[in-house]
């Protein structure tokens, strides 16, 4: 009797040490593979199963092991497996990774992803819509014709005005199409893809809607001087910089004389170099020309929130002149022969891009 007793309680024990084994292992097992938060996209394909999952979610590295992930789902029996995208992290425990691909998928076969970078000016941007979507460019432009819609545009959102209707203005939404990623169907429209881009607009020059109101400068103003600084400075550490030069051009009566706007004022989307007649040319976007003092028309594209911010808070200085080298930096100077002798520096050192 007394080696039954000793035997129950060794087997007890047993038990309660298998328990907390067993517990401990499956904390472990289930727990997140590391704290990084980045969103992984997974494609669940069809004919695939939860099992197979299992090798994709590892190479992804968002579960710990194969094995007790098939363990967890024989346990557990999760529901249907839907086809579709599902994103992911590795902060997250496999129960929930299992709870977020049992949610199901709002994958839709016609959505694409469509990224417009900081600086593309309306030419670029109804050309990645037409090959990214059903649309053509013909469509992009017809739309921006439509005086009636642009009317409409005005009337809905605070930072659109009559200032984009003016006839001498390319594109009147140029400069107001925020830069990002979006994601749209193949058979979306030009006007619910500009309705997109300018809700971003809306939510991003909202945030500084306070520096607006006390700037001197009307959001067209800041959003075509923004324009300029986007193409002029290759580092965003350098904008401030560079819009505090042009404040200064502006504030002393000076052109601007920004080559980018000679370039645009052509439509010339290349850097291949202008010829004198085009740099000197007369229309109301060409800075370098005679005809423009101060800001042109309007936006040469559309810039990204670092530009908008450093129009909003340039940097105070008493330089008039800046040039950049090859490897994007930039170089500042109070007039015209000090000026000469940077760009005459960079020449001979092989660093300036634009000779």
């Amino acid at each position: 009797m007394k080696n039954f007793v000793l035997a129950a309680k060794c087997l007890i024990v047993f038990l309660a040490v298998l328990i907390v084994v067993f517990c401990s292992i499956y904390r472990y097992e289930i727990s997140p593979i590391s704290k990084d938060s980045t969103k992984k996209e997974i494609v669940v394909t069809e004919g695939s199963t939860w099992y197979s999952l299992s090798t994709v979610l590892f190479e992804n590295k968002l579960i710990k092991s194969e094995k007790f992930y098939k363990i967890y789902i024989k346990l557990f029996k999760p529901g249907k497996l839907e086809v579709g995208k599902y994103e992911l992290s590795s902060d997250m425990s496999l129960d929930k990774i299992i709870a977020k691909i049992e949610e199901g998928s709002n994958y839709n076969p016609d959505d694409v992803t469509i990224t417009f970078r900081e600086g593309l000016n309306m030419r670029f941007i109804a050309d990645l819509i037409a090959k990214n979507t059903d649309n053509t460019t013909d469509d992009v432009f017809d739309k921006l014709e439509d005086s009636k819609y642009i009317s409409g545009l005005i009337d809905k959102y605070w930072f659109l005005d009559e200032e984009i209707e003016d006839e001498r203005i390319f594109y009147p939404l140029e400069g107001y199409l925020f830069p990002d990623t979006y994601s749209v169907s193949k058979n979306s429209s030009v006007e619910e893809i500009f309705g997109l881009m300018l809700d971003k607009t809306n939510e991003v020059l909202s945030k500084y809607k306070e520096d607006i109101k006390n700037s001197d400068l009307s959001v067209h103003e800041i959003l075509t001087l923004a324009s300029i600084v986007e193409l002029e400075a290759n580092k965003p550490s350098e904008r401030a910089k560079v819009a505090g030069v042009f404040f200064n051009r502006i504030n002393t009566g000076m052109s601007l004389g920004s080559d980018v706007t000679a370039y645009y004022s052509h439509k010339i989307d290349n850097w291949d170099g202008l010829t004198m007649d085009q740099l000197s040319g007369c229309n109301a976007y060409n800075t370098r020309g005679s005809c423009v003092i101060g800001l042109p028309v309007g936006p040469i594209c559309n810039p990204g929130v670092e530009s908008i911010k450093a129009v909003l808070n340039p940097v105070e200085s008493d330089y008039y002149y800046f040039v950049a080298d090859c490897e994007g930096n930039t170089y500042l100077s109070k007039d015209d022969l000090e000026h000469s002798k940077i760009v005459n520096q960079l020449i001979d050192e092989g660093k300036w891009c634009d000779q």
